[in-house]
């Protein structure tokens, strides 16, 4: 529990409050040891700490299945909440996956110079300048082949309490294991911290990646998002 409550407060950024910026109104992690919670700083105060203590007396959920709490929230919240959820897990800051491609990393200098004409479409110019300039999104790890970006694994979100990965790959080039090379690459880059790796319940090919790593889980995020 200790964990998701990191990774909620890497990804989400926190206010001071320790309230959710958006655009979701409550995020509950689940783990086997218990459950965590935060909540939108649009939501009123009282619904807001009512919200929290229901988690609070709430009963963790197997793995996939959603706590019985997060209906009860979505109640008082509004039956317009989309639900959604999915795995999360730890990613072992030494892991390895080897595969017959070069894995491109942002300590290179040359590395950066060669896939910055590179940009995938999925980036927007400015975007993919700072990611390869090393700005937001770095460090990163990337495979190139025939000429482009294959995969690549970056910062979605980095603070000083931890990472969360962020991973693409090509089409044309999945099911390589591309995607498990390079996040094993870019977990090697970072500083002793918490690395995180969380992805959607149908996600079937991200959480291939997790396996083929060997990643721990660490449990679920579920969302009510307006």
């Amino acid at each position: 529990m200790e964990l998701l409550r990191v990774e909620l407060g890497v990804i989400w950024r926190l206010d001071e409050r320790g309230r959710l910026p958006g655009p979701e109104d409550v995020v509950i992690g689940v783990a086997a040891d218990g459950m965590t919670a935060a909540v939108s700083g649009r939501v009123p105060g009282p619904l807001a700490a009512r919200l929290l203590d229901l988690v609070s007396q709430g009963v963790p959920s197997p793995p996939g299945h959603p706590p019985d709490v997060l209906a009860r929230c979505r109640e008082l919240l509004g039956d317009d909440h989309a639900v959604s959820g999915g795995p999360s897990y730890l990613v072992r800051r030494r892991v390895r996956y080897e595969v017959p491609a070069e894995v491109l990393r942002s300590d290179d200098p040359a590395h950066a110079e060669r896939v910055r004409p590179l940009r995938p479409s999925t980036w927007t110019p400015g975007e993919w300048d700072a990611l390869v300039g090393g700005g937001e999104g770095a460090p990163w790890a990337m495979i190139v082949e025939d000429g482009q970006v294959a995969a690549v694994c970056h910062s979605a979100r980095l603070t000083p309490e931890g990472a969360e990965a962020g991973t693409w790959t090509s089409p044309a080039f999945r099911g390589r294991g591309y995607a498990a090379a390079t996040t094993a690459a870019w977990a090697r880059l970072l500083p002793d911290i918490p690395i995180f790796y969380s992805t959607g319940a149908d996600n079937r090919s991200s959480q291939r990646v997790a396996g083929r790593l060997g990643l721990r889980p660490v449990g679920w995020l579920w969302k009510l998002t307006p």
